[in-house]
């Protein structure tokens, strides 16, 4: 098995994800989100686009269902013994066979709680499940029971995030090294994600995001890579990630010359970075920190320019996506605690004048305060 952390480390989550349980009165729990069965048991595939469910009861019995190209999946990554697998063919439904491992564990009448917000947890498989337990249990969203945990980090995940910051850190230098007048898109692409592999890290989440010209001012990715003009802007969000753990950063490039309203969006995005930085700090809700950015962001006459929400917790997450909970928004009453990870962007977007700047850093809340755990300048680099 390879597992990534020590036996004690999966022991302790199991104990606190039971005792929120009984805090809960579950009887059961059905986990649907990937980072929840990797959180809890190391397991580690992409198997959730299918229907799969790890059953954790309130005893400490663990039971995956899942399809028979996990089998093995789940033998060589995880401490799961009890491994059950549905069967594929016409007409299959794998709630049938999930209510025969309920009844083996004698839960009917009992209450389970489920992981509806899970990517893997389609219209249909809701559908299905909910049909499936009508009359037979209590059933009861608890789809941020493992999330309220995942969200501090233990000291062993530390050090993957840490090791996901060098990765990214050594990716801008890649985009800082590649990114002149006439370079394609596709190989600044390439020659960071090519680093971070390199160095023992895996894919993202999700795409990195890279635009140029008029691309610049997008926050996804999308398909068209340009070359760069004689006068261009490049905004860049990647992440590096080692045992999918991750750690972004965003930049845009100014290449050939800036604007002079890119240096006046930049000076903005690192004096709102840095003001950020000071209300990340334990105690704090994560929506004072949205509301010190946005101040900032309006004093500064970029209201019309800046986002509504800007950032989230990262950690251990799968495909589609890098972001995590909680978000940056105002209003959040999440209290910030030492151990959390956040991902803080400053983005501004000028569409009038076609202009974009991105600031963005990760960091680690610590007793007294917060550590940026990427290490490259913040200064507006023109390639």
């Amino acid at each position: 098995m390879a597992l990534h952390f020590s036996k004690e480390e999966f022991q302790k989550r199991k104990i606190n994800v039971l005792d929120s349980m009984k805090e809960q009165n579950l009887d059961a729990l059905l986990m649907f989100r990937q980072e929840s069965m990797y959180w809890l048991t190391g397991y580690d595939t992409f198997g959730y686009v299918f229907f799969q469910t790890l059953l954790l009861d309130q005893k400490g019995k663990i039971v995956l269902l899942t399809r028979a190209p996990d089998l093995r999946q789940a033998k060589n990554t995880s401490n799961i013994e009890d491994i059950r697998i549905w069967v594929d063919k016409d007409g299959s439904n794998p709630t049938d066979d999930l209510k025969t491992i309920l009844n083996e564990l004698s839960l009917k009448g009992k209450k389970i709680g489920i992981e509806y917000e899970a990517y893997g947890m389609t219209g249909r498989n809701a559908l299905r499940l909910n049909k499936s337990l009508k009359n037979y249990c209590e059933i009861e969203d608890q789809s941020e029971l493992i999330t309220k945990h995942r969200v501090i980090k233990s000291k062993e995940e530390i050090v993957y995030i840490k090791k996901a910051a060098d990765l990214a850190d050594k990716a801008l230098d890649e985009a800082w090294k590649y990114t002149k007048i006439g370079a394609s898109e596709s190989k600044i692409l390439a020659e960071m994600q090519r680093v971070v592999l390199e160095g023992g890290g895996d894919y993202p989440a999700n795409e990195y995001i890279i635009g140029s010209g008029h691309n610049a001012l997008l926050c996804r990715y999308q398909s068209e890579k340009r070359i760069l003009s004689n006068v261009d802007q490049l905004s860049i969000e990647w992440a590096g990630t080692y045992k999918h753990y991750h750690s972004a950063m965003f930049r845009t490039i100014p290449v050939g010359k800036a604007d002079p309203k890119h240096i006046k969006m930049h000076e903005a995005c690192v004096r709102a970075l840095f003001n950020c930085e000071k209300k990340l700090t334990p105690g704090n809700t994560v929506g004072e920190v949205f509301d010190i950015h946005a101040k900032t962001f309006d004093d500064l006459g970029y209201k019309d320019s800046r986002m509504n929400a800007c950032g989230y917790s990262l950690g251990s997450t799968f495909s589609p996506n890098w972001m995590d909970w909680p978000m940056l928004y105002t209003g959040n009453p999440y209290i910030i605690k030492p151990g959390n990870v956040f991902f803080m962007h400053m983005i501004l977007m000028d569409s009038v004048n076609e202009l974009a700047m991105n600031l963005g850093e990760t960091y680690l809340v610590t007793e007294n305060g917060n550590e940026r755990l990427g290490k490259q300048k913040l200064d507006l680099v023109v390639n």
